[in-house]
């Protein structure tokens, strides 16, 4: 965690009561840093259902390999997360790791190794002796229940300058049910995942078949909406877990993703995953401006999508905002390099309100001490209108300052 928390962080931070059914352990294991916790172990009740989507880099992690499998069975217990190492590019030993880990976890847990789940998150091709594991896991699992939320957010913490949390209360036919989210990252953030991991726990009685098209949909418009960096981490994990708690109290039991009663828990769910993505992006490495990208009129959803990525990702287009600078020059160029349909005469770009440019030109009457006062903002919208359809697409970046190459330069120091 580092010393100076991100300006554009949440003025306070909640720590909301842990989900019924979810027991919470975190621990000091020495994987990476000193004097701070960096694994979390969560425990989850009988019956426990997952689901899951994860990084589509074609060099993904041992734990995500490993997740992905154990995703078949539908059933959870526990979840095991370092920080400090991506056991990523780690080879045999990265499997062994794994599988030691499991075996380990699920012993001391009294379950089946393939009810464990794992992820891991930090310097990638570094090997991870599954001792760091085993040999803290028995007293970490006995303590479970112990820890909250909010300490299990920090247990997961790279170079995050702040925990992510949230939760949410929502009704599920007569009864209440609790949705409850934890992220970290801060870097290496770029869809599809967006190096972020993020973990949900819900009391609600979801079939897991449900919960995985109701991830798979939001994470669309949340995480996989969101950009620091433009580089896809080879660890990236978000997964669900509902442990079913709620029907005692009454919730009924989803057994099909078309059961209406799921409309108020779809929509929170959502909601929760893009508030979370929202401070993934407010936490970027070095970040002072959260920026918004609209993109209207393309020739389709997707094609607005790209747009809305290439002046995400354009290294001038954030440096120029980081500057304060209201450069649209690089908006147009951002778009014309996209590959996708545009017409120069028919863009219409503004920054906030501030129509600044269209129809091939700077607007008459343009006034740049107007649009340079808007670029002062910390939260910044930037729209296009490409006039070519109804295709519309959203995507949430930050600046790119001297900050991020600070910390980038030396990770590994």
């Amino acid at each position: 965690m580092s010393a100076t928390v991100s300006p554009l962080a949440p003025k306070s931070f909640a720590d909301p009561e842990p989900v019924e059914g979810v027991r919470l352990a975190v621990a000091q294991a020495g994987i990476k840093y000193k004097g701070r916790t960096d694994l979390l172990v969560a425990l989850f009740d009988p019956g426990t259902t997952v689901a899951g989507v994860f990084t589509t880099s074609k060099c993904p992690s041992a734990p995500v390999e490993w997740c992905r499998e154990a995703l078949k069975g539908e059933s959870a217990r526990a979840l095991v997360v370092n920080s400090g190492n991506a056991n990523a590019f780690t080879g045999l030993k990265g499997r062994e790791t794994v599988s030691e880990t499991a075996k380990a976890a699920a012993k001391a847990a009294g379950c089946k190794k393939r009810e464990i789940f794992l992820a891991s998150t930090g310097v990638i091709g570094e090997p991870l002796p599954p001792a760091k594991f085993t040999a803290v896991l028995d007293k970490v699992v006995a303590d479970a229940g112990a820890a909250r939320p909010l300490d299990a957010a920090r247990a997961i913490m790279t170079t995050d300058t702040f925990p992510k949390v949230l939760s949410r209360t929502v009704r599920l036919g007569d009864t209440d049910v609790t949705i409850t989210g934890i992220a970290k990252g801060a870097g290496m953030i770029a869809p599809d995942m967006a190096t972020m991991l993020s973990f949900v726990f819900t009391d609600a009685p979801i079939k897991a078949q449900v919960l995985q098209g109701m991830l798979s949909k939001a994470v669309k418009g949340s995480f996989n909406a969101i950009t620091v960096d433009s580089d896809t981490s080879t660890s990236d994990t978000l997964m669900i877990f509902a442990t079913g708690a709620a029907a005692k109290r009454g919730a009924p039991k989803i057994k099909e993703a078309s059961d209406r009663r799921l409309a108020a828990f779809k929509k929170a769910l959502k909601g929760l995953l893009t508030d979370l993505a929202h401070q993934v992006v407010r936490d970027g490495e070095g970040a002072r401006k959260f920026v918004q990208i609209d993109v209207t009129g393309a020739k389709s959803a997707a094609s607005a999508k790209r747009i809305a990525l290439s002046i995400a990702n354009s290294p001038l287009v954030k440096t120029a905002i980081a500057g304060e600078d209201a450069n649209w020059g690089r908006i147009v160029m951002a778009v014309g390099k996209a590959g996708e349909p545009a017409d120069r005469d028919r863009l219409a770009i503004r920054f906030g309100d501030l129509l600044v440019a269209e129809k091939g030109e700077r607007v008459a009457g343009y006034s740049e001490e107007e649009a340079s006062a808007y670029m002062k903002r910390e939260d910044i919208v930037i729209s296009v209108d490409l006039g070519l359809g109804r295709g519309k697409g959203r995507v949430w970046t930050c600046d790119l300052t001297k900050e991020y190459v600070a910390i980038n330069g030396d990770y590994r120091s």
